[in-house]
């Protein structure tokens, strides 16, 4: 089977695997209406768009080593992945855990020493840990109702990037992100989740001549991302015993 055939297929066998699920939970009763307590795991994916124009503006500028040359092909986007872990401190406060990554492959015009020029491949890398409060509510939409969600995150990224040719350069750096979604709740345990994340995170882009063009010359992965996934919930267990004195 090609793997064109596999993907048109893909929602349906994500439908016949996922029903039995929904079909239990249906069972098992409603979501709750309460959020304190509530645990939940995130998987997504989706794409962001970054500019970079900081990047070329630099590289092509006077001062630059593609200054006067022919601009190689822009890349204004890249896929990225997220896992959310998630847990629900109060019914409007949810403290989580956010392992996100993102890889893009940018071209950079390059000037040669025989008066020739040659556009170069550029792959950057950036995956991190963040750490952020996410502030939401239900609402009486959809199945189990809807739950809408602004949060601001931070914490450590690894970013770095590899001209063709020459050495990987990488940094630690402090990524900044404000985001805004909502679950959409199919069941009392399962959810769609969209995202949308506004981050800032920079890394390092080295040039072909350290000597005569230090920079500095940074790449973004930050930008706007926008993903779309799957919310497993874990619902507080009322049933836990109290410790007894």
């Amino acid at each position: 089977m090609s793997s064109s055939v596999m993907l048109r297929r893909a929602p349906l066998l994500f439908a016949l695997i996922a029903a039995p699920a929904f079909a239990q939970d249906d069972a098992d009763g409603d979501a709750p209406t309460s959020l304190d307590g509530v645990g939940r795991i995130t998987v997504q994916a989706g794409y962001r768009l970054t500019s970079n124009a900081t990047l070329y503006e630099s590289w092509y500028g006077p001062k630059g080593p593609g200054a006067g040359l022919e601009r190689a092909p822009e890349s204004n986007g890249a896929p990225v992945g997220a896992l959310t872990f998630a847990y629900a401190v109060s019914d409007m406060v949810e403290l989580g855990l956010d392992l996100v990554g993102t890889t893009q492959n940018l071209r950079l015009t390059e000037g040669q020493g025989d008066g020739t020029t040659v556009s170069r491949k550029v792959t950057t890398l950036a995956y991190g840990l963040l750490v952020g409060l996410r502030f939401q509510g239900v609402l009486d939409v959809g199945p189990q109702g809807l739950v809408p969600f602004v949060g601001l995150h931070t914490g450590p990224t690894v970013i770095s990037s590899q001209r063709e040719g020459s050495a990987l350069q990488e940094n630690v750096a402090q990524a900044w992100v404000g985001s805004l979604g909502a679950t959409l709740r199919l069941s009392a345990k399962w959810g769609i989740t969209a995202e949308y994340r506004l981050m800032f995170l920079r890394g390092p882009v080295e040039s072909q001549d350290t000597a005569r063009f230090k920079g500095p010359f940074s790449f973004s992965s930050g930008g706007n991302w926008f993903s779309l996934g799957v919310t497993y919930t874990f619902p507080p267990d009322p049933s836990r015993p109290l410790p007894t004195f």
